[in-house]
């Protein structure tokens, strides 16, 4: 066995163990690195999206220099293909916004508050027709397609779908999409090949793919912030069926596939955007966000997932709801929340991956840094089912102070 190798099962090792609330040798960190690359390199954010190679080899750099038990690489799509397809709710480093600043998500209002029908009697009609040509500008010509379920089941329905391929607009949109997917695919290659030499150099990370809250569904992709906080009371009941149906068709395409030659559970990231206490009520919270994103999460773990659980914002006062899922089987990963609080409801039943603040990191010093970790440590971490990481973003962190997060776990949250 090499130094890497041995270096990945210890790490992998330590994850596992506190997955399942044990103690292992110590507290395991984890890094979500996202743009700090840049900030360690000194390259502007637009390099994530315009200098794939150089920022992968900034990337990687990152990685070896801390050290992290487990890493999370944020995967931006290569610049001059999100061009090609000219999403509208997007802007990005060097376009839209400055070079040197994150990505920014506009939340459109793409589905009208009538035409929750349209979405419900036929979810795949809407998304090809509706959904895409209003969310990217290179798909527009498919709102000129037949609906596919009306043409028929007779030899004239490829004459009537034959003749829509032939629209100027149609033929555009697919030249478009065909591009962008061409493009997707050689990018796809790198990033292939650089999650393999991650995982060569020793670092395990999160498994490829993710799973959402089907609430956020309707509000990050449909509805928008503000129609689904108005149809919450203005038609609540079609809202709800629209989060069943977005739950039942996560569940019948399946989960992300484990890797077979893992050896211990891949953790799945689940990031909620919408659930925290900030945003809506716990009536609401019980009524149209948490039963389909439980069902969603058993649909993880069942497929042999460790679903890792964002809860962004603050989730103080519905952290209990997790505890109706399998004992040591997820991770809730903490932002805002009473991190000490959360750990008195959760001892024994989840793990808690957390929540050194972000500002913290990036206004700090690292002997502010060490303080604040080693509270967590000393109350957090005391009887195992800890990781250690940062509350939210760590895009402009100082590197000493996240150094000293990751050293400083590494010193004194051993328990043997």
């Amino acid at each position: 066995m090499t130094k890497t190798e041995r270096l990945y099962r210890e790490r992998a090792r330590r994850i596992d163990d506190a997955v399942k609330l044990k103690k292992s040798d110590r507290v395991p960190v984890m890094v979500e690195f996202s743009y700090f690359p840049a900030t360690y390199a000194g390259l502007p954010f637009a390099a994530a999206w315009y200098d794939y190679n150089g920022w992968l080899q900034a990337t990687r750099k990152a990685i070896c220099d801390f050290e992290p038990d487990l890493i999370h690489v944020t995967p931006f799509f290569p610049g001059k293909v999100m061009e090609h397809l000219e999403p509208k709710p997007i802007m990005w480093p060097g376009h839209g916004v400055p070079e040197g600043a994150s990505h920014q998500y506009l939340e459109l209002e793409v589905m009208t508050a009538d035409e929750y029908e349209t979405f419900l009697n036929d979810q795949t009609d809407f998304m090809l027709r509706y959904h895409l040509p209003r969310m990217c500008g290179a798909a527009e010509g498919l709102q000129m397609l037949p609906k596919l379920s009306a043409v028929g089941y007779s030899y004239r329905a490829a004459f009537t779908l034959a003749e829509a391929l032939t629209k100027p607009e149609v033929k555009t949109a697919l030249r478009n999409l065909e591009r962008v997917g061409q493009e997707m695919v050689r990018w796809q290659r790198k990033m292939d090949d650089f999650n393999v030499q991650i995982a060569k150099l020793g670092f395990p990370q999160f498994n490829p793919g993710t799973a959402q809250a089907p609430f956020d569904a309707v509000s990050d992709f449909l509805r928008g912030m503000e129609g689904a906080m108005l149809d919450m009371f203005r038609q609540p009941e079609k809202l709800t069926k629209a989060c069943n149906k977005i739950m039942r068709g996560l569940l019948d395409r399946g989960m992300p596939a484990v890797n077979p030659k893992s050896q211990h559970p891949p953790l799945l990231f689940m990031g909620f955007h919408r659930g925290s206490d900030g945003f809506m009520s716990l009536k609401q919270f019980e009524k149209f966000y948490w039963p389909t994103l439980k069902k969603v999460i058993l649909g993880v773990i069942k497929a042999g997932l460790t679903p890792c659980l964002f809860c962004e914002g603050d989730w103080t006062s519905r952290i209990e709801y997790l505890r109706e899922l399998p004992p040591g089987k997820s991770v809730a990963r903490l932002d805002l929340t009473d991190i000490f609080k959360a750990k008195k409801v959760l001892r024994g039943h989840t793990c808690i991956m957390g929540n050194v603040p972000a500002s913290l990191l990036q206004t700090g010093t690292p002997g502010r840094v060490k303080e604040y970790c080693k509270k967590l440590i000393d109350v957090v971490g005391d009887d195992g089912g800890f990781i250690m990481a940062a509350g939210s973003s760590i895009d402009n962190a100082r590197p000493e102070n996240l150094r000293a997060m990751v050293e400083f776990t590494k010193e004194y949250g051993r328990y043997i």
